[in-house]
């Protein structure tokens, strides 16, 4: 029996320039430890997200307040309004690359991230990087519920009044850790639903939180008497010496801020109804809404320091400082429909599917999803957001690196390696070609070791900011700590290309295998 087949495209976009690959019933072994439901790949008839969807995911994730909180940060840190869209928008532009090389596996195979790193760290050995991709998930979720947790004891303590005054459990009051668990079960309530309602919330989510930005950037420009107060706060950082300190290390945060999902854009992308989709998709939606939400980011963060004399960086707090209630229930709805669209989407998909494969016959993605929101609280996500330098400079940077490490692996194996050709049911077989030592290629682990210390290695904060020495983990590689993202993609990309070289020439070329039979 055939294991593979091949289909033309079917969906609204086009021929599909590779075919799109599935597998026949029986092709995998069904006691495999290595398979369930949610890891096998997507049906092509159920490869139907066409390029609305994929651009309203990316609407719906890109309008929240982390990264409202990105984008005003930088005003914080002393850029102007130019400086900091410039930095923002360049930064999603060079994101959007890996992002587009990455999920192009999804409509052609159907499989999720951690399937697809099995061709390149081996069966067992994709756990590694899944397991990192899940642990910053949880952090990052864990991260949005407080923030979103705090915007509803914020806006509804100033409409009911004396919520800040309640007793004290953990140093906060305890009608904030109501707020937080609150959302926290709302959040787990709708990715029960599974993918399907996460499809139909994120498209009506995004045109919402796209009037919400916009009723808060007119609101404060009302306030500010005009557009002229918010372009005219001058960059405390110039455009010389000073800028270019905090410039770079800045990129790589805002670049860290999506490199999450240039690893896990798959566990998207595998329900597309093409390539042109999700290239399509992403393009419309990633760059440009970015660009736009910084915009107004920038813009209401310096009307906030023209009307009160100090720029606000968090939005939740600068919309409770109105006396409206239909105002603040307004903001109180946008912050959680804007919260919620990205924390599902981004921060439980991406883990629900990685800790699905470390244990496929005891994990599901719903399971999954239930213990990544366990550990987002058991990390306490509130120390991360404490300031601009400890979340852009120390969090974003650490992540960025290890995750652009990941990155430069997948895109050498997939499109230099095997020039998009994988086979399939091996990736779910024991033994087959992406067994390679007893489920591990050492060579993708020696690849991504060297290459994340080159990232990370030389992480360091300035006194008394942050939790690393300040002349760096390892002084040598402190030059290379403020471009993470980069070191690390580039480094392991070329290392793992290197080192699969003998495999490359014995295959004549590429490793691109024949059709498989069961």
């Amino acid at each position: 029996m055939t294991a593979i087949t091949e289909t033309g495209d079917t969906g609204d976009t086009g021929p599909d320039d590779g075919g799109r690959v599935e597998l026949v019933p029986g092709a995998t072994p069904g006691d495999s430890r290595f398979v369930n439901d949610d890891l096998l790949p997507v049906p092509v008839a159920r490869r139907t997200w066409t390029t609305y969807n994929f651009a309203a995911l990316w609407i719906g994730m890109a309008h929240n307040i982390p990264s409202w909180l990105l984008a005003s940060g930088l005003v914080t840190l002393g850029m102007d309004w130019k400086q900091a869209v410039l930095t923002i928008a360049l930064a999603n532009l060079i994101v959007l690359f890996p992002m587009l090389l990455t999920g192009h596996a999804g409509p052609k195979y159907g499989i999720p991230f951690p399937v697809l790193a099995r061709a390149s760290f081996g069966l067992r050995g994709a756990n590694l990087p899944a397991l990192i991709r899940a642990a910053v998930a949880c952090a990052w979720f864990g991260i949005q519920t407080w923030i979103g947790g705090q915007g509803i004891f914020v806006l509804l303590g100033k409409i009911f009044g004396g919520w800040a005054e309640a007793s004290r459990v953990g140093g906060q009051p305890w009608t904030l850790w109501v707020c937080f668990v609150l959302f926290w079960a709302l959040e787990l309530a709708i990715i029960y639903r599974g993918m399907d309602t996460l499809r139909r919330f994120e498209n009506w989510a995004a045109p919402f939180v796209i009037v919400g930005a916009l009723v808060l950037f007119l609101w404060i420009t009302v306030k500010a008497g005009g557009l002229g107060p918010l372009l005219d706060q001058p960059s405390e950082l110039g455009w010389g010496a000073d800028f270019w300190p905090v410039f770079f290390p800045a990129l790589m945060g805002m670049i860290a801020f999506w490199s999450t999902l240039s690893l896990n854009i798959p566990d998207f992308t595998r329900f597309g109804a093409g390539q042109r989709a999700q290239i399509w998709g992403q393009t419309l939606g990633l760059p440009t809404t970015m660009t736009v939400f910084a915009l107004l980011s920038v813009f209401v963060t310096s009307g906030s320091q023209a009307v009160y004399g100090a720029a606000v960086w968090d939005p939740v707090a600068l919309a409770a400082k109105t006396d409206n209630v239909f105002g603040l229930l307004f903001a109180l709805v946008t912050v959680l429909i804007a919260t919620i669209s990205v924390n599902i989407a981004a921060n439980v998909v991406s883990p629900a599917y990685d800790l699905a494969n470390l244990a496929p016959k005891l994990i599901t993605f719903r399971t999954g999803a239930l213990i990544t929101g366990v550990v987002g609280v058991v990390i306490m996500p509130w120390k991360l957001t404490e300031t601009p330098e400890l979340y852009i400079f120390t969090w974003l940077g650490l992540v960025g690196g290890l995750l652009g490490t990941v990155a430069g692996i997948l895109i050498a194996d997939y499109w230099v390696v095997r020039r998009t050709v994988l086979d399939l049911a091996d990736l779910y077989r024991p033994g087959g070609r992406y067994w390679y030592t007893n489920g591990w290629n050492v060579k993708a682990v020696v690849a991504f070791l060297v290459g994340g210390v080159l990232a990370v290695g030389g992480s360091h904060s300035a006194a008394g900011q942050g939790p690393f020495p300040e002349d760096g983990l390892i002084p040598f590689l402190k030059p290379l700590a403020d471009y993470g993202w980069a070191v690390g993609l580039a480094a392991s990309l070329v290392l793992y290309i290197v080192l699969m070289l003998p495999e490359r020439r014995a295959a004549g070329g590429a490793v691109a295998p024949a059709r498989a039979d069961s």
